[in-house]
């Protein structure tokens, strides 16, 4: 058990390191044997664990995919009411975007370099994940119609993960203050379907 936990720890890390250097250099701009050095093993050692670059890219992607789906979906069955929920997906899709601004720089450039069957993959995981935040919007903001819960829903998604664009981590006011600003901003946005914003 612990040896498998051992393994799984190491995948992990190479996947971290990984989509870091994706994300700075480009998937064509890094080899395999860059991606061992950064975490301390032989470039050929990485083929114990992966079959490859591709292999890394597409456990990356479906992978944050999966999880922002399993998560928002657990988030919203802990709330106790539609605020609660729309505020709990809010809450964790900050964290996401604060934690994980390579994987949105990677979605952004690299999509498309995914198997088809990985990339319909991601796009179903997405769907879905969209569609549970679209139904929990008009819970909370039941005036507003389908369609302007899902153009609310993608404008927040466009506002959080632009958190790559807002300069170096040391350039930032903190975590804290970042997750607390981008959490109002989305809020604001949604309350803006109550027509509460102003005109």
């Amino acid at each position: 058990m612990q040896s498998t936990r051992a393994g799984a720890t190491r995948r992990e890390q190479i996947l971290k390191e990984a989509a870091q250097l994706f994300a700075e250099r480009g998937f064509h701009g890094v080899g395999v044997d860059e991606i061992g050095a950064a975490v301390g093993i032989s470039g050929p050692g990485l083929y114990r664990h992966f079959a490859g670059k591709d292999a890394m890219l597409a456990e990356l992607l479906v992978g944050i995919s999966g999880r922002l789906l399993a998560e928002g979906k657990r988030r919203v069955a802990e709330a106790a009411d539609p605020a609660r929920a729309l505020d709990a997906l809010v809450r964790g899709h900050v964290e996401f975007a604060l934690d994980d601004r390579p994987l949105i720089v990677l979605h952004d450039r690299e999509l498309d370099r995914l198997r088809d069957s990985d990339r319909k993959l991601v796009r179903q995981l997405q769907r879905q994940y969209v569609e549970l935040w679209v139904e929990v919007a008009r819970q909370r903001h039941p005036g507003a119609t389908e369609v302007e819960a899902r153009a609310a829903v993608h404008a927040v998604f466009g506002l959080l993960n632009s958190t790559p664009h807002l300069g170096l981590s040391g350039e930032l006011p903190g975590r804290q203050a970042t997750g607390s600003l981008l959490r109002r901003l989305a809020l604001g946005a949604f309350a803006a379907l109550d027509g509460s914003a102003p005109e």
